[in-house]
């Protein structure tokens, strides 16, 4: 019954069964550009090493020795967007001169721009616990997951 006609031309033959070659690919989605210049790591130290020479997108936040990493994550989220994306990580590090007055970045913590139970931060931790001094530069790079 397969030969059966159909109006004078015979069926097309059934699809063949089995394997036909590896699967198809799954096409994986394109990441999204991210602006290196903005987003993605710390600042080099000698970007600090001349005052008033400071990196270009400098962000002057004027805060108390007991504010806390979460409260300074809250500002940054809200004069760069970038920074309120679900998968943002901010890290922070602090940046000052050694005893020779070269300039040093010591990073002292990480929090989620939207964090929850399962995803602990060091939100929670003051400036003076991780022994910020008054002078210092708090360097933030907002990172993505």
């Amino acid at each position: 019954m397969a030969d059966v006609q159909r109006r004078g031309r015979p069926l097309p033959p059934p699809p063949p069964r089995g394997p036909l070659g590896p699967p198809p690919q799954r096409i994986a989605p394109r990441p999204v550009p991210v602006d290196r210049e903005k987003v993605g790591g710390h600042h080099n130290v000698n970007e600090f090493a001349v005052r008033g020479k400071e990196p270009k997108d400098e962000v002057q936040i004027y805060t108390w020795m007991d504010a806390t990493l979460r409260e300074l994550t809250d500002l940054v989220k809200e004069v760069a967007p970038e920074a309120r994306r679900r998968d943002a990580v901010l890290s922070f590090a602090f940046v000052y001169p050694d005893k020779r007055g070269r300039f040093v970045v010591r990073e002292v913590g990480t929090t989620f721009s939207y964090p929850n139970m399962r995803r602990p931060d060091n939100g929670s931790k003051t400036l003076s616990e991780l022994k910020f001094q008054i002078g210092d530069y708090l360097d933030v790079a907002i990172m993505f997951q």
